[in-house]
């Protein structure tokens, strides 16, 4: 289980890697289309700005979502520091004093 999470979160932060780097500065997006022409606006600058921006989002809320999942799916298998100090000290602690007091 928490290795197909784990492969799915690194996927997505490949993919958000790509979604930024494929978007341009000041929403320029891929910077295909041009002004209409034979695409009728499909992907205009702006379009394509705001397809990417909500691609980024959404990859962006998926690795939020994994990144959590993880944390608890951790936190379940591993044991607690505190719980593992007071084994210690429950250890190490004696009933017997280690000098005798009765001579």
């Amino acid at each position: 289980m928490t290795t197909v999470i784990l492969v799915i979160h690194v996927i997505l932060a490949i993919c958000i890697i790509i979604a930024v780097l494929l978007q341009k500065s000041e929403g320029g997006g891929l910077g295909i289309g041009g002004s209409g022409g034979a695409g009728g606006g499909f992907m205009t600058a702006r379009g394509t700005a705001n397809f990417m921006t909500k691609l980024t989002a959404f990859l962006g809320g998926c690795f939020f979502l994994t990144s959590i999942i993880l944390a608890l799916l951790s936190s379940n298998n591993a044991p607690s520091i505190a719980n593992e100090v007071n084994k210690e000290i429950e250890k190490s602690t004696t009933t017997k004093p280690a000098v005798p007091l009765d001579n």
